[in-house]
């Protein structure tokens, strides 16, 4: 099968797969460079509430095809940086749902959603020490505001694998499922987010993310987007809100 990327859409959740299991789901250069452009097609899309990003089979990713790294590497990390950056900035809800390796590029892309869901015995590493790379400034920036200086230190000293139970107490990951229940929690979690607010989502993500320069458009946002009064009448007829904002 041709290494590619591939989505769909249903329910308000757009699944976008990594597909190249013949190399436990490395991106390739192409794949690389088609995830930001596949990102803004979906983020545009009114049916659109949440993004899932996973992996074919029984992998999330391993990794860049380290073959991309022997021909340019200063190319093929320019452009992971740019496909990471590109997920961290999806205007709506992101997770990943993880199974199996998780490791170098695929814990960068991991890392850059805004949660992460992973079957039990999954396994994560950030390994640039094992092939002599720097890893990028704001991939580090960013690996560190979510599991801690000392973590992030560990992972990317050493380039070893922790598993699932140590990810998650280190805060890599959200939640761990058994075996067999991923697909079905992160069907009801999207779920969840879906039928919310996409105006509160869309504040708190910038807000959780650092951004301090958009407060007054998130005011402004909030007074004339009609969520919250249609969240108030919802309450208070006890029925299901139907948001309409949208970005």
């Amino acid at each position: 099968m041709e290494p590619r990327l591939s989505h769909h859409v249903g329910d308000g959740v757009a699944t976008v797969v990594i597909r190249h299991p013949a190399k436990r789901n490395a991106m390739t250069t192409r794949m690389w460079r088609a995830l930001p452009t596949l990102l803004d097609e979906l983020a545009v899309r009114a049916d659109v509430h949440a993004l899932v990003l996973t992996g074919e089979g029984e992998t999330f990713c391993a990794g860049a095809d380290i073959s991309t790294l022997r021909e340019a590497p200063d190319e093929a990390q320019g452009l992971a940086v740019l496909a990471e950056e590109a997920l961290a900035a999806f205007p709506k809800p992101t997770l990943a749902a993880i199974r199996g390796y998780c490791v170098g590029g695929g814990s960068q892309l991991a890392a850059a959603c805004d949660l992460r869901f992973a079957q039990e015995g999954s396994l994560f590493g950030v390994t640039p020490a094992k092939l002599g790379i720097v890893y990028p400034a704001s991939s580090t920036r960013r690996l560190t505001a979510l599991v801690g200086p000392s973590t992030a230190k560990y992972l990317l000293f050493s380039g070893e694998l922790i598993d699932s139970e140590r990810a998650l107490r280190t805060g890599l990951v959200d939640e761990v499922l058994p075996e067999g229940r991923l697909d079905k929690r992160v069907a009801e979690f999207t779920g969840v987010l879906a039928a919310r607010s996409l105006l509160t989502q869309a504040a708190a993500k910038e807000f959780a993310n650092g951004r301090t320069d958009r407060d007054a458009h998130w005011t402004e946002q909030a007074r004339g987007g009609g969520d919250t009064a249609e969240g108030v009448a919802a309450f208070l007829e006890r029925r299901q809100p139907h948001f309409t904002w949208t970005p």
